[in-house]
């Protein structure tokens, strides 16, 4: 087996990825399939850190755009990103993977509180660690969350799943002719305005040095195959 090029990476998939052809919730299938590959890295001897969005149950910008409430909205997201990671932490025992489950939102009967401490204790054990419940204030996106929990955990890379194998400068599906790009900056990802991650978040990789790497969640070992330098994908660095 080919030795990964990063040993402490943070996963970020789309709510939507669980969703797979189904119109919303989850398709324990897919959460299943993304668990093996999650177990594939840490077979690798990665240490992973997760996290999950919750646009396949609900999102709190919908609240705000009918005229409601964006602090009660954005915190009926967030319950659906605990939702996500429970059902991810699932398919992960499954797999006799080790899985953590620590929330933004405490809630101790269902999961453990977020800390930096409890996240490197687990992460030392061998430990994956799912985190939920976003940053746990509203108008912050789990994109924000994917980069403040990367800064924290110490990760050397952001792993973004998304539904298509880069970055490309308009929907792929949309327009056949986007370009695709091998590598950018952050600073280029800003400045194009392309919609990889919210500016917060691209902005707190930046600032940390921590490279983004988007690829296609929908690839079956698609995760570990980037992790050894292959696959296709694109790189955010400034190296």
């Amino acid at each position: 087996m080919s030795q990964p090029i990063y040993k402490r990476v943070l996963l970020k998939a789309s709510g939507e990825a669980l969703m797979g052809s189904q119109g919303f919730g989850i398709d324990v299938t897919v959460a299943d399939r993304i668990a093996s590959d999650i177990a594939e890295a840490r077979e690798m001897g990665v240490e992973v850190g997760v996290v999950v969005g919750g646009g396949n149950i609900f999102r709190g910008v919908a609240v705000a755009s009918k005229g409601g409430d964006r602090v009660t909205g954005d915190h009926m997201g967030m319950l659906g990103t605990i939702i996500n990671a429970l059902a991810l932490a699932t398919s992960l025992r499954k797999l006799d993977i080790d899985t953590v489950v620590l929330s933004a939102i405490s809630m101790p009967e269902i999961c453990e509180s977020f800390s930096q401490r409890a996240t490197l204790y687990h992460l030392s054990l061998g430990r994956v660690v799912i985190f939920a419940g976003g940053t746990g204030n509203p108008f912050f996106t789990t994109d924000s969350a994917a980069a403040l929990r990367a800064a924290e955990m110490g990760a050397e890379a952001i792993f973004k799943g998304t539904q298509v194998d880069g970055i490309y400068s308009a929907d792929p599906k949309k327009f056949p002719d986007a370009e695709r790009f091998e590598h950018l900056t952050h600073s280029q990802v800003l400045e194009k305005g392309l919609a990889v991650m919210d500016v917060a978040a691209v902005a707190l990789a930046r600032e940390n040095s921590i490279p983004i790497i988007v690829f296609s969640i929908h690839e079956k070992g698609g995760f570990a195959e980037i992790l050894t330098g292959g696959g296709r994908k694109t790189i955010v660095s400034d190296n």
